[in-house]
C-alpha cells in the first residue's frame, strides 16, 4: 500500500536529527512491525463467510477499507466503523472469529513483516536496548504473530490492550512504562493513537509513514517520522544523553 503523508516532509528524519537516547523502544504491531494486511484481508473475509453460515449476519462482506482505515483502534470500535448497523452479539463473534482465522493463517505461513524489521530488533537488542510491544490488539495475536516471526527472544515483554484490559494506548503505554521502571522511552507506530500514547506519557514519539492506514495527518505531533524501519537504527545509533 501506498504511504499519503504529504505536507510532513519537515519531519522525516536526517543525519542532523538527535534524538536523547532511551532506555526502551516500544513498538506497535500492525502497520509497524507486521505487514497486517497479509494476514487480515484473507481472515476478514473467511470471517464475514462463517457470520453468514451462522445466520449473525446478511448482505456482502464492507469494503475492505473500512477495517484497513479502522486499524490501530480497539476491536470494539473497529466493528462499530465496519458493522454498525449489527449488534453487540455479532460484534463479540467476529472478535472470535477472526482471531480464529488470524491464529490459522499465521501458522499457515506466508505472513509478511516490513521489510529491515527482524534485523533491525536484532540490531537493537545486540546495542542493549529493551524492546517491547504495546498493541491495541489481542493478546493471543500479539503473541502469536511474534512466535512465528521468530522475535520473542528480542522482546522484553508484550503489552495489549486484550491482555491487560485497557481502554486506550495511553494506559496500556503507562502501565508498561511503570512496570518495568522506564523514564526514558521512544514509542514506534503508525497512528494518532501511537503519537497520543507516547506524548501523554511524556516520551519520544516515532512515526512510521509506509504502512498507509492512516489519514494525512495521522502522525502529527510526532518527532521523527521514518520512511522505514531500518532508519530506526541510525536514529539509536545518532541519539545523544542530551534532549533534541
Amino acid at each position: 500500500m501506498q504511504t499519503n503523508r504529504e505536507g510532513l516532509g519537515h519531519l522525516m528524519t536526517t543525519e542532523l536529527t538527535k534524538l536523547k537516547k532511551p532506555e526502551a523502544i516500544i513498538f506497535d504491531m500492525d502497520g509497524t512491525l507486521f505487514q497486517t494486511e497479509s494476514l487480515l484481508l484473507p481472515a476478514y473475509h473467511k470471517m464475514f463467510d462463517v457470520l453468514r453460515e451462522e445466520g449473525l449476519y446478511s448482505g456482502p462482506t464492507p469494503p475492505e477499507e473500512r477495517i484497513l482505515s479502522s486499524l490501530g483502534m480497539l476491536l470494539s470500535q473497529i466493528w462499530k466503523n465496519v458493522m454498525p448497523e449489527a449488534g453487540e452479539a455479532v460484534h463479540r463473534r467476529a472478535d472470535e472469529l477472526l482471531l480464529q482465522m488470524e491464529i490459522e493463517g499465521l501458522e499457515a505461513g506466508g505472513t509478511l513483516l516490513y521489510p529491515g524489521v527482524a534485523e533491525t530488533l536484532a540490531a537493537l537488542h545486540e546495542r542493549g536496548v529493551k524492546l517491547f510491544v504495546a498493541s491495541n490488539g489481542l493478546k493471543d495475536y500479539i503473541h502469536s504473530i511474534v512466535v512465528v516471526h521468530e522475535l520473542k527472544e528480542l522482546f522484553d515483554g508484550l503489552y495489549s490492550a486484550g491482555g491487560q484490559g485497557t481502554a486506550t494506548k495511553t494506559e496500556l503505554l503507562r502501565i508498561l512504562l511503570d512496570d518495568h521502571g522506564i523514564k526514558d522511552a521512544w514509542m514506534v507506530g503508525d497512528r494518532s493513537s501511537d503519537v497520543e500514547a507516547g506524548k501523554g506519557n511524556g516520551q519520544t514519539v516515532i512515526g512510521c509513514a509506509y504502512a498507509g492506514f492512516g489519514r494525512q495527518d495521522e502522525l502529527k505531533g510526532a518527532d521523527v517520522i521514518i520512511s522505514a524501519f531500518d532508519e530506526l537504527l541510525g536514529l539509536y545509533d545518532n541519539s545523544t544523553g542530551q534532549s533534541q
